[in-house]
């Protein structure tokens, strides 16, 4: 955890085309959780997902437009706003929602066009020209959202050898190894393509903290699809699903995201339509979601869901109600309490130094 003088800062990502601020700088309170807002940057049009640099010292942003960039930013001076490096880089894909570090690359999740985007990350920290741009192939049954790929996050697994593309118009998660870094970066071959349920939209996904179990949250179905993973071969497997929403429950929903204790013992997932946060509890093994209850997540449409390094507290960036809610997480039941918010118009995530 980065710290200085001045304390733990959060970052907000958010759409400036929905008059969000870009990047916005929060410092955050250890024992409230409470976070207020210090400086903004618009530098970067839609920075609507972000990543952090090992260290802190450098910010990464995708820039979800049609032409589609990632970005780099300087964060060292805790007194000043993220400082851009260079220009945007042009990702050579369409709306990149997602992004992550791995094997000294920035990978970009691009929704629109279906790919994955490899740049390759300076001594520096800015961002070379894409170095690989992994195009999927295939559609779903959903003749409006999966007519063709779709990727929407892109994960390095636990071991670093692998990395996982999730892709909400194939049904399916796409497995790419991640080669070793200096020059030999993510292999432009696919190594598996993990095949989930037909139609149920695969969305984000996160890793159990002992790293044989993924968790692969679906958005045009309200479920969880709990998946073995084995490091070794880079395989994924279903096992199972588990519906995010009590039975009975009607109203329209697309879950955005989910995220794990780092003592997996629970799992949460924001829920866009029903506004609110699931508790699931997971069983010892990991295999076995069962769900608590439902929190109303403090605002209206809740894109991206982050748990505090801590892991004492949730927050929820509610894109459509301008807001970032902050909750307590009860450390025996881990159900969620609401505890304050901060206006953040059209937030889209919240990541932590």
């Amino acid at each position: 955890m980065s710290t200085t003088g001045s304390g733990q800062r959060a970052y907000i990502g958010s759409f400036t085309s929905a008059g969000g601020a870009g990047v916005t700088v929060a410092s955050v309170d250890a024992d409230t959780g409470a976070l207020r807002a210090l400086h903004s940057t618009d530098a970067v049009p839609n920075p609507s997902y972000l990543a952090l640099a090992p260290g802190g010292e450098t910010l990464y942003a995708v820039s979800e437009t049609d032409d589609g960039a990632a970005a780099a930013f300087r964060v060292a001076d805790p007194t000043r706003p993220p400082v851009p490096l260079g220009t945007p880089v042009p990702v050579h894909g369409a709306a990149p929602t997602h992004l992550a570090l791995a094997a000294g690359q920035l990978l970009t999740a691009n929704y629109g066009s279906g790919s994955v985007t490899a740049l390759p990350v300076r001594d520096d920290g800015a961002l070379g020209e894409p170095s690989a741009v992994l195009r999927h192939e295939g559609s779903g049954p959903d003749a409006t959202r999966q007519e063709g790929p779709h990727a929407h996050a892109v994960v390095p697994d636990p071991s670093g050898r692998w990395v996982l593309a999730v892709d909400l118009g194939t049904d399916s998660v796409w497995v790419y190894a991640a080669g070793t870094g200096g020059g030999a970066g993510v292999t432009s071959r696919v190594h598996r393509e993990a095949r989930l349920r037909p139609g149920s939209g695969p969305r984000h996904l996160a890793f159990h903290p002992r790293g044989e179990r993924a968790y692969v949250i679906n958005e045009l179905d309200p479920t969880v699809t709990v998946c073995r993973w084995d490091a070794a071969s880079g395989t994924l497997d279903p096992l199972g699903e588990t519906r995010v929403l009590p039975s009975g429950t009607d109203v329209p929903n697309f879950p955005s995201e989910i995220v794990v204790s780092a003592d997996g013992r629970f799992a949460w997932v924001a829920n866009r339509g029903h506004d609110s946060v699931t508790t699931l509890a997971l069983d010892a093994s990991g295999d076995t979601m069962t769900l608590v209850t439902t929190t109303p997540c403090g605002g209206h449409w809740p894109r991206d869901l982050t748990l505090a390094p801590s892991g004492r507290h949730l927050y929820a960036a509610n894109e459509r109600s301008g807001d970032v809610t902050w909750f307590r997480i009860d450390p025996s039941s881990g159900v969620p309490t609401r505890m304050g918010s901060l206006a953040a118009p059209a937030a889209s995530c919240v990541i932590f130094a």
